[in-house]
């Protein structure tokens, strides 16, 4: 017999528990004919709702959202397949992370996640006790459904957990695995789900279906993309990266939609400039979306980071609700003024300019007078950027814009950055990128569009911070190609994809031959040094494998 699977990927907001059951409610709607509607992990207050879920109001309000979908039930002859926390009736902590399969009013499956991470973003055991290792099973439309719960599928090795519960759904015997999931989008992962979960069906002759959520959650972004794979053929069909979408697969052994049977391995890759332009994009739209902001200010400097910064913005939110402010002071160039007006004009941006000299004079004459000494230069670099820091908070506070701070990631780990100043902000859309992955993003910007939005003059400038007279990035840091390298080894090390691992290993492993072990131990000790600035940065889009914030959980106070 056939069966119809309607995959549900959705964009969910943290304990929105009526606008998600809308979504949902629409889903259901679309999905006419189905014989099973399934739904993404934890969907019901979305993908991780991190310690709301101690608050004493979460589970009553989560069942009133339960209680809806169950009286949707009753008004549809689907199937439905959702995630919702669930109270823990044994000993170990309060809930379990469960799946629920719902009929004509009543749940008629339950089911508790089995593998719990607790590694990288993720931190499940500080809420959630296992489920027992026992298969959840139900036949429905005459196919024997096997259910699992994300990670309970990535234990195919053997080497994280001491279960594998997709063993357990084998041996029991199933003609179709379903998985529902919560899987947080980086760079690669798309093809390292097809792969992995292609080895899963083949390893077990099972097909699979995969349905993960879409949108972003604060500084993590879900990139949708649900899949089936056949044993046989591999991944047959995706849904679209970064996009809500529901669609309805025909299973009977076989895969079909659209009236023909999927028989062809399809891929999820996509080039890494494209990859970061659509999560960082998407990862700002919801971000702002979802905390009530329409529109945002940037400080515009001339350089490569804030004009990155405002053009993926625009994209994101319109370039009507961007206010790009350029702040020159006495050793801004003329390039950098003009280079951001000429930006601004290209993207439709509306640019003010607010001059810093009078200022930084000021400071400096009351500093002298209440101290005794001049500032130092150091000072006086820093108080540049506090005082545009302070200007772009002034605007954020009178205006109602959110403050999109423009730091890269080869910054902010050695800690080229002024707390409180150039830091400032409530959001970093660009902080997981490396500075030479900003370059190829902003010409990927330009190819994208079809012109040269981006000017070609802020590409090739050599970047500066332009803080003192003829400053340059390269007087206080190694030549970013080389940076690059030696923060990618150190900072994600084996998480990094087979190939940039390799190329960052054989990278450092050559300097060090050469004679630049000085150079890199001194890069490490910026990372070390600088930890006190990130603890307190803005939070940052993530789109690499291990990004600042809970990927990176490292102390201050620490001998490096």
């Amino acid at each position: 017999m056939r069966i119809q699977i309607a995959m549900a990927q959705l964009d969910y907001k943290l304990c929105d528990f009526d606008g998600n059951l809308a979504r949902m409610r629409a889903a259901i709607a679309q999905a006419q004919g189905a014989d099973l509607i399934v739904f993404s992990e934890l969907c019901l207050s979305g993908y991780y709702p991190q310690d709301m879920v101690e608050e004493p109001d979460f589970l009553a309000r989560q069942q009133q959202a339960l209680d809806a979908m169950l009286a949707e039930s009753r008004h549809t002859s689907a199937t439905l397949v959702i995630g919702a926390a669930t109270a823990n009736t044994g000993v170990g902590k309060p809930l379990h992370n469960s799946l629920l399969v719902l009929q004509q009013g009543q749940i008629v499956l339950q089911y508790h996640k089995q593998l719990l991470p607790t590694y990288n973003i993720f931190d499940e055991r500080r809420h959630f006790e296992p489920g027992p290792n026992r298969a959840a099973i139900l036949t429905v439309a005459g196919q024997r459904l096997g259910f699992v719960i994300c990670e309970d599928a990535w234990n195919q090795q053997g080497t994280d957990y001491a279960i594998d519960p997709v063993q357990t759904l084998a041996q029991t015997g199933v003609d179709l695995i379903v998985s529902i999931n919560a899987s947080p989008s980086n760079v690669g992962k798309p093809e390292q789900r097809h792969a992995l979960f292609a080895g899963v069906a083949q390893h077990w002759k099972l097909p699979l279906v995969y349905i993960n959520q879409v949108g972003g959650n604060d500084q993590i972004v879900f990139d949708g993309g649900s899949f089936a794979v056949h044993p046989r053929h591999g991944v047959v069909h995706q849904l679209p990266l970064f996009e809500e979408a529901v669609q309805t697969l025909g299973f009977d052994g076989d895969f079909h939609h659209d009236g023909r049977m999927l028989d062809q391995a399809v891929s999820a890759a996509m080039a890494d400039s494209e990859f970061y332009y659509r999560q960082i994009v998407l990862g700002l739209q919801d971000y702002a979306r979802k905390i009530g902001f329409k529109q945002v200010v940037i400080g515009s400097s001339g350089g490569i980071d804030s004009a990155l910064t405002l053009a993926l913005a625009a994209d994101a939110l319109g370039p009507d609700n961007v206010t790009a402010i350029t702040m020159p002071s006495q050793y801004s160039s003329s390039g950098s003024v003009s280079d951001s007006a000429q930006l601004c004009q290209n993207l439709g941006v509306k640019l003010l300019t607010h001059p810093i000299a009078e200022l930084v004079g000021g400071y400096r004459g009351q500093f002298e007078a209440a101290f005794g000494p001049a500032p130092s230069r150091l000072t006086v670099e820093n108080l540049q950027a506090r005082i545009r820091g302070t200007i772009l908070m002034e605007y954020s506070n009178h205006f109602g814009h959110l403050l999109l701070t423009t730091g890269n990631k080869s910054e902010i780990s050695v800690g080229y950055c002024t707390l409180y100043g150039d830091t400032n902000g409530g959001l970093n859309i660009i902080g997981d990128l490396y500075k030479t992955e900003v370059f190829a993003l902003a010409r990927h910007y330009n190819t994208r569009h079809g012109r040269e939005l981006i000017p070609q003059a802020i590409i090739d400038k050599e970047p500066s911070a332009e803080l003192s007279e003829g400053q340059k990035d390269s007087d206080s840091l190694p030549p970013y190609p080389v940076l690059d390298e030696i923060l990618k080894l150190h900072i994600e090390g084996h998480r990094l994809r087979p190939e940039e691992y390799t190329s960052a290993r054989n990278f450092v492993a050559g300097m060090q031959a050469l004679g630049g072990g000085d150079t890199i131990a001194r890069v490490l000790g910026l990372i070390a040094k600088s930890e006190f600035k990130r603890r307190q940065a803005p939070p940052i889009i993530r789109v690499r494998n291990r990004a600042f914030g809970n990927g990176r959980q490292m102390p201050i106070a620490a001998q490096y």
